[in-house]
């Protein structure tokens, strides 16, 4: 049997309709399948490989790690320098008071860790998040989400769940003192990438303030330079007191990571210690890999090039049948009718080559969130084929 009737019958598929896309290899913006069809990727993996397949950077962190060791003991209890030296580089991207990183496999399991921090924190069970979020899909993380269409055949979930919509003013009055946390998107990824206003984060992280609750601000897909900025809130004017990151984390690694305060993190230690184990967080490999992430977006500039580049995609991408375009960098949405109108224009685009898809809980919009190392030309190729899918769909 071949590998894609290997597929079929042997991996638990999550539709009846995959999309049978076979890759046999991968390099920056471009992955090739074994006939030696070459598909340009507009969406990194769903924002994962912000400095593009198999930087060399990243393969020589990981071929110089994997000469060293790989897994010795759960996570916190060996000193192993890929952890403490990334620990070290995420915390100077951050304000001061984020100094203390737990590192775990990914995005979900860092939801998990900052759910059960910010209760065990303040001694509260309330959480609030927003209508229409996605952190994952763990039964906390889907606890939190927004869209009951994707909750509804696994309740009962977690209890003291509460939905407000993100961005508005008139619902922070929601979160009181009973509130252990808001986890919130600063960019609403699923919802078709949603930008709330600076002051709507200003008078959230004050309420926040007022009533002792903890702001968990999710950066799952808009951190790591994605948005022109290493993290999206820095747009904004405010810090979380937890950050969730993942996704463009590891450079193509499984990694994640909650970040908070020594102080808060602290709360882990005593009743009962051990209060989050993780066997394979913060993997020596996946950790190498993040690090040298890290420094590729800084040596390289790549955030310096994002604003320029969303721009040309804007510019690019003009035709009747898009109704619009929302964006914050590189997290863009561009809008259509329809998913009736859409999906024949993304799947035309796949079979001459680009690859895009649509969002969660926003299917009339076409996701583009290519990796930060996309060049000028090949937007422009780019955006051809794009508007000469819609042209022929």
């Amino acid at each position: 049997m071949n590998n894609r009737q290997l597929f079929l019958n042997h991996l638990a598929q999550t539709t009846d309709f995959p999309l049978l896309i076979e890759i046999e290899k991968a390099e920056g913006v471009y992955m090739y399948g074994p006939d030696g069809k070459t598909y340009l990727d507009l969406i990194s993996g769903i924002g994962v490989s912000n400095v593009g397949h198999r930087h060399p950077k990243v393969l020589q962190a990981i071929h110089e790690q994997l000469d060293k060791y790989l897994h010795l003991m759960v996570y916190g209890e060996y000193v192993q320098s890929p952890q403490t030296l990334l620990a070290q580089a995420l915390c100077d991207t951050l304000p001061e008071h984020l100094n203390n990183v737990y590192l775990v496999n990914s995005g979900s399991e860092a939801v998990e860790g900052a759910l059960k921090l910010a209760k065990r924190f303040t001694n509260r069970r309330e959480i609030i998040s927003c209508v229409d979020a996605y952190h994952g899909s763990s039964h906390g993380a889907l606890s939190v989400g927004g869209n009951e269409i994707f909750k509804r055949a696994y309740r009962p979930l977690l209890p003291g769940m509460k939905n407000v919509v993100y961005g508005s003013f008139y619902q922070l009055e929601e979160i009181t003192e009973q509130t252990a946390a808001v986890i919130i998107e600063t960019i609403q990824g699923e919802a078709g990438i949603k930008v709330a206003c600076q002051e709507y984060f200003k008078a959230l992280r004050k309420k926040c303030n007022e009533t002792g609750t903890l702001l968990i601000l999710d950066e799952i897909q808009a951190g790591f330079g994605r948005t022109g900025k290493f993290w999206a809130f820095e747009h904004f004017g405010i810090a979380p007191d937890i950050l969730v990151c993942a996704k463009g984390m590891g450079g193509g690694m499984p990694i994640g990571a909650f970040i908070a305060n020594k102080e808060v993190m602290a709360a882990f230690k005593n009743n009962p210690l051990l209060g989050h184990i993780t066997t394979f967080g913060g993997h020596p490999v996946s950790s190498a890999a993040s690090l040298a992430t890290i420094k590729i977006i800084h040596e390289e500039g790549l955030m310096d090039t994002v604003e320029s580049k969303a721009q040309l995609f804007r510019k690019l991408l003009v035709h009747p049948k898009i109704k619009n375009i929302r964006n914050k960098g590189l997290m863009m949405a561009v809008e259509f009718e329809s998913f009736e109108v859409l999906k024949p224009i993304i799947d035309r685009a796949i079979e001459s080559g680009v690859i895009t898809d649509w969002f969660l809980f926003c299917d009339d919009a076409m996701r583009i969130a290519p990796p930060l190392v996309i060049t000028e030309e090949e937007i422009r190729k780019a955006c051809q084929t794009i508007l000469k899918a819609i042209e022929e769909s």
